[in-house]
């Protein structure tokens, strides 16, 4: 039978392979790494996607968000540099900036992508996905035709995650913008509400403001960005105010609705008229309507999984779980690695092979729990991987820390007549290495890799000390946060 394809320019396939070793629910990065992975393995795979071949981060997340904010974060680096400034004459110009970003998602055409999979020896059918039993995973396409796939080894659901709206009353018939809303739009609200301080929310914010919009952000707690380091949060809020983004904290939407000029928003009493109102308050995973309750799990739940990805409470080994759905990590790059741990150990099991650590060390998603690298892409940007203070301190650790400000290195100041920026590491102080790292500045995405090999590798603060950073560099930073702690170690420098 055909499964008819998503309105792209590919043709439609016949799909042949219906009893493969692995059925993949989901097209994303994640689901392409375990499909790929699997197939390496000398597996046969078969993926299932409703939507684009490519996933969020590809269309609506990733990648057209940071394809708007890099014209702002290239304006402000030339703005900041005498000689240079006096060369920019204008503004972003707001047209060309989204028609950039529409090359990188490729117009929301797929064609590429799905090339891959063929290329990949992996086939695609289109359509919606439900497990009716053990192994088993109905797929319906567009078309209303449907098919029964049965996997010889495992079926893997990698469905993500999408936008969650909060309980406010006249919210959803108001019609809020979603993140894929404001990755996606094509014209600027001349004014813009954010509901959400986390990190979509303060991007977002930056991105339309630099384009014209003005836009207030509302963020329910006491802080933009409460995951991260307290000073992280303080140099970006600042950084936002500065460029006339109106910041509110502590406050409550508590009614929405939707009116001829446009969305009105009640603030702890206050009505605040926009254009629109970007929601971006949380994910909630894709499990709604996958089936689950035909296997004894609860749909709309995440899928709690072992870290080899197998998904916990299922008899029979069958059934995994990778990526955003799991709600371990939502990150592409820690989805992408989940896939590829989960399609190398579905190879594995099917050749018979038992866990055996540390053989099978290669094979598990172990850096899930401490070693998670991420990058906020505001101006400036922050750079963080393990640990904050607090974290460390909640697992029971005793913490050694060490902060420096980023504007006293000289790669800081020749980078920028206006260099502001912090970084802090903290230390296990009983096994003496790194487990977290935070920078705060211009291009400080950077120096996330080096700190992110440190953590996972757990490199005592004896050896990190020769590891020299080259001059005038960012990196340089890391000397000065080593010479804050050796003298925990008895050095005297």
């Amino acid at each position: 039978m055909a499964i008819a394809p998503h309105p792209t320019d590919h043709p439609p396939r016949e799909l042949t392979l219906v009893e493969p070793d692995v059925v993949v629910l989901g097209a994303g990065p994640t689901g392409e790494n375990v499909a790929d992975y699997a197939v390496r393995g000398g597996l046969t795979a078969v993926v299932v996607e409703p939507e684009l071949v490519g996933g969020e981060c590809s269309y609506w997340a990733c990648i057209p968000s940071k394809a708007m904010l890099r014209p702002v974060q290239a304006l402000a680096a030339a703005r900041a540099v005498a000689g240079a400034s006096s060369a920019v004459t204008g503004e972003l110009d707001a047209a060309a900036v989204l028609a950039r970003r529409d090359t990188f998602t490729a117009g929301w055409q797929d064609t590429g992508q799905v090339g891959w999979l063929e290329r990949t020896g992996i086939p695609l059918v289109r359509g919606a996905g439900r497990l009716t039993g053990v192994r088993q995973v109905e797929v319906t396409g567009i078309d209303g035709d449907s098919v029964t796939l049965t996997a010889r080894h495992a079926v893997v659901v990698c469905t993500g995650t999408e936008a969650a709206l909060p309980p406010v009353d006249g919210l959803a018939e108001a019609r809020p913008w979603t993140s894929r809303d404001a990755t996606s739009a094509s014209t600027v609200p001349g004014r813009l509400a954010v509901l959400g301080g986390g990190v979509v929310g303060v991007e977002m914010a930056t991105a339309w403001s630099a384009l014209g919009s003005q836009v207030v952000l509302l963020q329910r707690g006491p802080s933009l960005l409460p995951s991260y380091e307290p000073q992280a949060s303080e140099l970006v809020t600042r950084s936002l105010r500065e460029r006339g983004i109106e910041v509110r904290t502590s406050v409550t939407a508590s009614a929405v609705r939707r009116e001829q000029g446009g969305v009105v928003v009640t603030v702890d009493g206050e009505e605040l008229v926009a254009d629109e109102l970007l929601v971006a308050v949380g994910r909630s995973p894709r499990t709604a309507d996958l089936g689950l309750d035909s296997i004894g799990l609860a749909p709309g739940e995440p899928l709690a999984t072992d870290d080899t990805m197998l998904v916990t409470g299922i008899d029979g080994g069958w059934l995994y779980a990778a990526g955003d759905v799991t709600g371990r990590v939502l990150l592409t790059h820690q989805g992408k690695y989940q896939g590829r741990a989960c399609g190398q150990v579905i190879a594995a099991r099917a050749r018979g092979e038992q866990a055996s650590p540390p053989a099978w060390s290669r094979f598990t998603a172990s850096a899930d729990d401490a070693a998670v690298p991420q990058v906020v892409f505001t101006d400036p940007q922050i750079a963080s991987v393990g640990l904050t203070e607090a974290a460390a301190r909640a697992r029971g650790l005793e913490v050694w820390t060490a902060e420096h400000d980023l504007a006293q290195i000289a790669g800081a100041a020749l980078a920028s007549d206006s260099a502001t920026g912090w970084a802090k590491l903290v230390v296990d102080a009983q096994r003496q290495v790194v487990v977290g790292a935070t920078f705060v500045g211009p291009d400080v995405a950077e120096l996330l890799h080096s700190a992110t090999i440190a953590v996972v590798g757990e490199v005592p603060l004896d050896r990190l000390w020769h590891a020299v950073p080259a001059f005038p560099t960012l990196s340089e930073v890391w000397l000065r946060l080593l010479e804050h702690l050796v003298g925990r170690l008895g050095w005297d420098v």
